[in-house]
Order: structure tokens, then sequence, then C-alpha cells
């Protein structure tokens, strides 16, 4: 690569400070024993700093193909770009990714761990141009927006305590519903998270979003007009936490079910919303397949539909699909590094009966999670943990209802009643 090419200053933290994250254990261990790995994740969630600290201790070259310059060096002589003998950072591969040809040349000829850290704002695999997948050289790891308990320095171990303790876990918390809803409408980016006047954090969330839609999903799909995505977005923030229904949705946005099809796998690609599939063991004939949607961040859905914390803290308003979407996503952040290895579904039969999140271990064994916005949870909240219950038999290790109240309750054997801070405040 040319001399007069530098690598550019990395970034600093909006907050002023770095809050440790729990995927850094996750990179670095990645680091020491494959040739590449990829930190993939929203737009500012806080890859470049991560990967900053990261890079720092093996005194790693940084490249940004936010860059213009340095993007259009690494396409004219992209085997030169990644010849060097220093390990590499490159940020938002997405926007070259023909690059991982030379890359993957570049590994197989000097097999060498931890040679290439490469972050993208897209999911790379997913990427229509990609040419190549770099099997077995390239390890992936997802960063999303802070979880909880990254913004307040606590375990974030819920789906460990669970599985090791099941019902006999207990957790008592300070938190109120009004404290929740400060939470939800926060969100986790590091930006939102470091503005404390509301204002200012709509304007950035606001910005974000609209740079997604004009910017980002471009670069890995086209659609036809930015007006149509921008409604769907807030059609979708309306449902989080609920069932995606992509016949309904065409019909309230006014587009064709096969366009409506493409513009949400787009905007899983660009991370701003989850699916969670629904979960089926063969139990019933009647279970429905059709997945639920979470906004990836609760700040941006609640933006999206002009809501704030204020109107949350009244006993009655429209909290519950909200925390439901906020509970989703901070389970969806514990999968990748708690020990305990787990899927995320959710669960609902034609009949009506439902369970908000379901989590599965690869022995079978399963955990049945309702969210509910009350703090005086009631028998009734219990219905569709007592009918997978009595399904699954030994399978079941505990139901639980998360709430806003600051006691764990008895409902019954193996279920239970519980805070919804237990999920950033529990240990192993």
């Amino acid at each position: 690569m040319s001399d007069d090419l530098e690598p550019r200053a990395e970034p600093e933290s909006p907050l002023g400070r770095v809050l440790p994250r729990h995927a850094r254990a996750l990179i670095e261990e990645a680091m020491a024993d494959t040739r590449v790995v990829l930190v993939n994740g929203a737009r500012q969630s806080g890859k470049s700093t991560l990967v900053r600290l990261v890079g720092a201790a093996v005194d790693a070259e940084w490249y940004t193909f936010d860059d213009t310059d340095i993007r259009e060096a690494a396409r004219e002589d992209p085997r030169e770009f990644v010849a060097g003998m220093k390990p590499m950072i490159i940020d938002e591969i997405q926007r070259l990714p023909e690059l991982l040809l030379s890359i993957k040349s570049r590994v197989d000829e000097r097999q060498v761990s931890g040679q290439f850290l490469l972050t993208g704002s897209a999911r790379v695999l997913g990427l229509r141009t990609l040419p190549d997948a770099l099997p077995g050289r390239m390890e992936t790891i997802e960063l999303w927006p802070f979880a909880q308990g990254e913004i307040d320095g606590r375990p974030d171990r819920f789906i460990d305590a669970i599985f090791t303790h099941g019902p006999d876990l207990r957790h008592v918390s300070s938190l109120e519903r009004a404290d929740y809803a400060d939470r939800v409408v926060r969100g986790g980016f590091p930006e939102a998270v470091a503005r404390d006047q509301p204002r200012r954090r709509q304007r950035f969330f606001d910005s974000y979003v609209s740079n997604l839609v004009t910017r980002d999903v471009s670069q890995v799909g086209e659609i036809e007009k930015v007006g149509e995505m921008a409604k769907l977005v807030r059609l979708i923030a309306a449902r989080s936490g609920g069932q995606l229904v992509i016949n309904e949705l065409a019909g309230k946005a006014g587009l064709a079910n096969h366009t409506v099809a493409r513009y949400v796998s787009l905007l899983q690609e660009i991370f701003l919303i989850k699916l969670i599939p629904a979960w089926s063991r063969n139990l019933s004939t009647r279970v429905t397949g059709t997945p639920k949607v979470a906004v990836t961040d609760s700040g941006i859905a609640a933006n999206l539909l002009g809501a704030e914390a204020a109107q949350f803290k009244r006993p009655g308003s429209s909290f519950g699909p909200l925390l439901e979407g906020f509970v989703l996503m901070e389970l969806a952040r514990q999968q990748s590094w708690n020990d305990t290895r787990v899927d995320l579904y959710h669960y609902r039969t034609r009949d009506q009966v439902e369970v908000d999140a379901v989590l599965e271990n690869r022995r079978g064994e399963v955990v049945g999670i309702e969210v509910k916005a009350s703090s005086t949870p009631r028998s009734d909240d219990f219905r569709g943990l007592r009918h997978l219950q009595d399904r699954l038999g030994d399978d079941f290790i505990a139901g639980v209802v998360l709430h806003t109240g600051q006691h764990t309750l008895p409902f019954g054997p193996k279920l239970r009643a519980m805070p919804i801070s237990a999920l950033w405040e529990m240990k192993p």
C-alpha cells in the first residue's frame, strides 16, 4: 500500500468515556484463533470504538471505508491494500465487499490468527454483491446498541441464571414503572444515551432513521420510493413486540406483498428490525408460524411513534408492546455472551394462547417469558405459560412473568413473577 495513505484517527465515544462491552471478550477470543473476525451491527452502535480498543492491544492499523480516498485505494489495488504484516482493522467493509476476495487470498497465503478485524453496518454475508463468504476463515460477532447492563455496569446474565436456578431464582428491584418508561424511550445507542434532553435525543433518532432509509438501505438493495420505506418503518414500529403479518402491512402501506417482504428483508440486513421466529415442537397442529418483529432499539421505536416517557408512566397507556419489544431485544443481546446457548422464539396458537418469548437450550429445555407493563401481576398473566408447561412436562424449566413491580412472587410450581430488571441485574 502507498506510504502516503495513512490510517485515519480512530473515533472517540460520544459518551466521553468508554463503557465496557460484553462483546469485547468474544472478539478477543476470536482474534486469538481465527484469521478474520467480523463485527456486524447497526450504525453508531459502538462497533468502531470497540474494535479500536481491541486493535490497540495488537498494534493494528485502522482504515475506514467511509473515507472515499481509502475506499478507492483499496478498489484500485486490493491485493496491495491487504498485504501488510500488521493486523488490520477495516471499518464498514460492506462499502467494498469485493475486497473480501483479496482478504481470502491473503489469509490463505499467511495462515496467522487475528490478521483482519472488520466491521459492517449491514449483514455482510447477505449482500447480493458478496463474492465469497470466507468459509472456515471468518467468525462473525453481532454488536447491538448498549444493553441495559452495559449502561449500568451490571452482569446481564439472566439467561444463564434462569437455566441454572429455574424457579428458585429470586430478584428484588428498586425500579418502578416510570424507570422502565425512561429506559425504553432512551434506548441503547451511545449517542442517545449521552443526550440528557429528550428533544436532543429525538433529533438524533430522526436523523438516524432518515439516513438509514435514504443511504444505507440503498447500499444493500434498491427501493422504488424512499417515502414508501419510511411509511413502512413507522408501521412496523407500531407493531414492535407483535406479529409481523405481511398481508396486513402491505394493505396499510398500500404496497404489494412481495414489495413489503423485500423491504422487511432489507430492514433486517441493516439491523433496524429483528424477526423472532415462531416456536413449535409439534405440540399442536394449531400453532401459528408467523414471526414477531422487534425494532432493534426501543428508543427508535418510541420516537417513530411520537411517544414520550411521560405518557407511559400513567397506568392504562399503550406501554405494553414497546416494553415487550424492549425485553425481546435485551434477550437477543444476551444470547451472544451468556454461556447457555439458547435460541429465541415466541409461541402462539390459533386459539390466541401465546407466550411472548420462548428460550430453548440445546437439550430441548425451555423457559417461557411473558412481559407485562403492570406492577401487580395476576394469575391470568400465566395462561400461556401454564399451557406450555402442561405440554412440555419435565422439559419446562420455568415460566416467568416479567413485570414493572419490585418483587419476585410465586404463582405455582415453576411459575414466578419477577421484576424486569432481573434481565440485567442477575448473576449466573
